[in-house]
Protein backbone atom coordinates (compact mmCIF):
# COMPACT_ATOMS: atom_id res chain seq x y z
CA UNK A 1 0.00 0.00 0.00
CA UNK A 2 1.22 3.64 -1.12
CA UNK A 3 0.63 7.16 0.94
CA UNK A 4 -0.84 9.91 -1.08
CA UNK A 5 2.14 11.39 -1.73
CA UNK A 6 3.48 7.58 -3.25
CA UNK A 7 0.37 7.24 -5.14
CA UNK A 8 1.09 10.84 -6.63
CA UNK A 9 3.97 9.93 -7.70
CA UNK A 10 3.42 6.58 -9.61
CA UNK A 11 0.43 8.37 -11.67
CA UNK A 12 2.95 10.87 -12.86
CA UNK A 13 5.68 7.89 -13.80
CA UNK A 14 2.92 6.19 -15.28
CA UNK A 15 1.40 9.05 -17.34
CA UNK A 16 5.06 10.22 -18.63
CA UNK A 17 4.87 8.42 -21.88
CA UNK A 18 2.23 9.00 -23.84
CA UNK A 19 0.20 11.71 -22.15
CA UNK A 20 -0.26 15.14 -24.17
CA UNK A 21 -1.72 16.46 -20.98
CA UNK A 22 -5.26 18.26 -20.93
CA UNK A 23 -6.69 20.32 -23.46
CA UNK A 24 -8.75 22.27 -21.05
CA UNK A 25 -6.55 24.82 -19.19
CA UNK A 26 -8.94 24.58 -15.92
CA UNK A 27 -8.17 20.62 -15.67
CA UNK A 28 -4.86 19.53 -13.79
CA UNK A 29 -2.28 17.91 -16.24
CA UNK A 30 -1.26 15.89 -13.86
CA UNK A 31 -3.09 14.72 -10.27
CA UNK A 32 -2.76 16.37 -7.05
CA UNK A 33 -3.66 15.63 -3.63
CA UNK A 34 -6.48 17.93 -4.37
CA UNK A 35 -7.56 16.36 -7.48
CA UNK A 36 -7.72 12.78 -5.66
CA UNK A 37 -9.76 13.99 -3.25
CA UNK A 38 -12.35 15.19 -5.53
CA UNK A 39 -12.09 12.43 -7.71
CA UNK A 40 -13.19 10.24 -4.25
CA UNK A 41 -15.50 12.44 -3.60
CA UNK A 42 -17.71 12.07 -6.38
CA UNK A 43 -16.79 8.48 -6.91
CA UNK A 44 -14.53 8.06 -9.83
CA UNK A 45 -11.45 6.83 -7.23
CA UNK A 46 -12.62 4.53 -4.48
CA UNK A 47 -11.96 5.64 -0.43
CA UNK A 48 -8.77 4.51 0.69
CA UNK A 49 -8.31 0.78 1.54
CA UNK A 50 -7.45 1.97 5.10
CA UNK A 51 -5.19 4.03 7.36
CA UNK A 52 -2.11 3.62 9.62
CA UNK A 53 -1.98 6.20 11.95
CA UNK A 54 -3.33 9.21 10.34
CA UNK A 55 -2.08 8.35 6.73
CA UNK A 56 -4.80 6.87 4.17
CA UNK A 57 -3.70 4.48 2.04
CA UNK A 58 -3.74 3.36 -1.69
CA UNK A 59 -3.26 0.53 -3.54
CA UNK A 60 -3.22 -0.35 -7.02
CA UNK A 61 -6.67 0.14 -8.39
CA UNK A 62 -6.28 3.57 -7.30
CA UNK A 63 -3.65 4.26 -9.31
CA UNK A 64 -5.40 2.82 -12.50
CA UNK A 65 -8.46 4.78 -11.83
CA UNK A 66 -6.66 8.22 -11.63
CA UNK A 67 -4.65 7.47 -14.73
CA UNK A 68 -7.53 6.63 -16.65
CA UNK A 69 -8.86 9.74 -15.65
CA UNK A 70 -6.17 11.56 -16.96
CA UNK A 71 -5.66 9.71 -20.04
CA UNK A 72 -9.78 10.74 -20.65
CA UNK A 73 -9.40 13.80 -20.04
CA UNK A 74 -6.40 14.38 -22.02
CA UNK A 75 -8.79 12.51 -25.34
CA UNK A 76 -11.15 15.34 -24.71
CA UNK A 77 -13.65 13.94 -22.33
CA UNK A 78 -15.78 15.79 -19.74
CA UNK A 79 -15.71 14.68 -16.08
CA UNK A 80 -19.48 13.80 -16.69
CA UNK A 81 -18.64 11.08 -19.44
CA UNK A 82 -15.95 9.86 -17.47
CA UNK A 83 -17.91 9.02 -14.79
CA UNK A 84 -20.60 7.49 -16.86
CA UNK A 85 -17.63 5.27 -18.34
CA UNK A 86 -15.22 4.41 -15.69
CA UNK A 87 -17.39 4.86 -12.39
CA UNK A 88 -17.78 1.31 -10.77
CA UNK A 89 -15.20 0.10 -13.26
CA UNK A 90 -13.69 -3.38 -13.17
CA UNK A 91 -9.93 -3.32 -12.78
CA UNK A 92 -9.63 -5.17 -16.51
CA UNK A 93 -11.45 -2.10 -17.62
CA UNK A 94 -9.12 0.16 -15.57
CA UNK A 95 -6.02 -1.18 -16.88
CA UNK A 96 -6.87 -0.78 -20.45
CA UNK A 97 -7.88 2.54 -19.94
CA UNK A 98 -5.16 3.72 -18.01
CA UNK A 99 -2.46 1.82 -19.86
CA UNK A 100 -0.11 1.93 -16.28
CA UNK A 101 3.26 -0.27 -16.54
CA UNK A 102 3.49 -3.73 -14.99
CA UNK A 103 6.24 -2.28 -12.58
CA UNK A 104 4.25 0.41 -11.30
CA UNK A 105 1.40 -1.66 -9.90
CA UNK A 106 3.76 -4.11 -7.38
CA UNK A 107 3.68 -2.97 -3.97
CA UNK A 108 7.51 -3.05 -3.72
CA UNK A 109 7.95 0.40 -0.83
CA UNK A 110 10.45 -0.34 1.71
CA UNK A 111 8.05 -0.35 4.98
CA UNK A 112 8.56 2.44 6.23
CA UNK A 113 8.00 4.16 3.15
CA UNK A 114 4.25 4.62 3.81
CA UNK A 115 4.39 4.58 7.62
CA UNK A 116 3.23 7.20 9.73
CA UNK A 117 5.19 10.87 9.93
CA UNK A 118 7.90 10.00 12.14
CA UNK A 119 7.64 6.53 12.08
CA UNK A 120 10.78 5.73 10.15
CA UNK A 121 13.13 7.95 11.62
CA UNK A 122 15.82 6.81 13.57
CA UNK A 123 15.45 6.23 16.91
CA UNK A 124 18.60 7.89 18.18
CA UNK A 125 17.28 8.44 21.76
CA UNK A 126 16.93 4.45 22.21
CA UNK A 127 20.23 4.15 21.31
CA UNK A 128 22.96 3.74 24.19
CA UNK A 129 25.75 6.25 24.06
CA UNK A 130 29.16 6.12 22.50
CA UNK A 131 31.69 5.38 25.43
CA UNK A 132 33.65 9.22 26.34
CA UNK A 133 37.06 8.61 24.78
CA UNK A 134 39.93 8.66 26.76
CA UNK A 135 41.99 10.81 28.80
CA UNK A 136 40.35 14.18 31.07
CA UNK A 137 37.12 14.88 30.18
CA UNK A 138 38.22 18.35 31.82
CA UNK A 139 41.39 19.08 29.46
CA UNK A 140 40.24 22.63 27.62
CA UNK A 141 40.53 21.51 24.10
CA UNK A 142 42.77 23.93 22.00
CA UNK A 143 42.35 27.63 21.59
CA UNK A 144 40.14 27.62 24.82
CA UNK A 145 41.14 29.61 27.63
CA UNK A 146 39.65 29.73 31.29
CA UNK A 147 39.01 32.60 33.74
CA UNK A 148 39.46 32.79 37.29
CA UNK A 149 39.45 36.53 38.82
CA UNK A 150 42.67 37.53 40.71
CA UNK A 151 44.82 35.06 38.77
CA UNK A 152 47.57 36.12 36.23
CA UNK A 153 46.51 34.66 32.68
CA UNK A 154 49.79 33.36 30.74
CA UNK A 155 49.06 33.18 26.82
CA UNK A 156 47.57 30.49 25.76
CA UNK A 157 47.89 27.99 22.73
CA UNK A 158 46.08 28.83 20.04
CA UNK A 159 48.05 27.16 17.39
CA UNK A 160 45.02 24.45 17.50
CA UNK A 161 42.85 27.10 16.27
CA UNK A 162 40.41 30.27 17.27
CA UNK A 163 41.07 31.35 20.85
CA UNK A 164 38.08 31.53 22.84
CA UNK A 165 37.96 32.59 26.76
CA UNK A 166 35.41 31.05 29.16
CA UNK A 167 33.32 32.81 32.27
CA UNK A 168 32.02 30.93 34.64
CA UNK A 169 28.64 32.71 35.24
CA UNK A 170 27.07 30.35 37.88
CA UNK A 171 24.93 27.03 38.04
CA UNK A 172 27.65 25.12 35.80
CA UNK A 173 26.95 27.64 32.97
CA UNK A 174 30.30 28.96 30.84
CA UNK A 175 30.10 31.62 28.32
CA UNK A 176 32.48 31.84 25.89
CA UNK A 177 33.56 34.73 24.52
CA UNK A 178 36.14 35.43 21.33
CA UNK A 179 39.30 37.12 22.43
CA UNK A 180 41.59 37.23 25.99
CA UNK A 181 39.63 37.84 28.91
CA UNK A 182 41.34 41.17 30.15
CA UNK A 183 39.40 43.71 31.57
CA UNK A 184 36.39 41.95 31.96
CA UNK A 185 34.53 41.38 35.36
CA UNK A 186 33.06 37.76 35.86
CA UNK A 187 30.42 39.41 38.46
CA UNK A 188 28.78 42.16 35.84
CA UNK A 189 29.00 39.07 33.23
CA UNK A 190 26.78 37.05 35.59
CA UNK A 191 24.42 39.69 36.18
CA UNK A 192 23.91 40.40 33.23
CA UNK A 193 23.48 37.06 32.11
CA UNK A 194 20.76 36.47 35.21
CA UNK A 195 17.85 36.32 32.51
CA UNK A 196 19.66 33.98 30.61
CA UNK A 197 20.49 31.67 33.59
CA UNK A 198 16.65 31.63 34.69
CA UNK A 199 15.53 30.61 31.51
CA UNK A 200 18.29 27.39 31.45
CA UNK A 201 17.40 26.80 34.69
CA UNK A 202 13.61 26.08 33.94
CA UNK A 203 14.60 23.88 31.22
CA UNK A 204 16.81 22.13 33.18
CA UNK A 205 19.77 22.88 31.03
CA UNK A 206 21.91 23.71 34.69
CA UNK A 207 23.13 21.38 37.51
CA UNK A 208 22.46 24.11 40.12
CA UNK A 209 26.02 24.32 41.42
CA UNK A 210 27.42 28.00 41.69
CA UNK A 211 30.52 27.93 40.61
Amino acid sequence: MWTMEQLVERAHAALAAEYPGAPNGRVRDLPDRRSIRWYTTIGLVDRPLGTRGRTALYGPRHLLQLVAIKRRQAAGRTLAEIQAELTGASDETLAAASRVPEGLLTHDEPATADAPDGAGRSSFWKQAPSAPPPGDLRRVPPGLATYEPGVAHAAPDITGGPLLTGFPLGDGVILLVPGPAAGIDRDNLAAAARPLLDLLASRGLTNGRNE
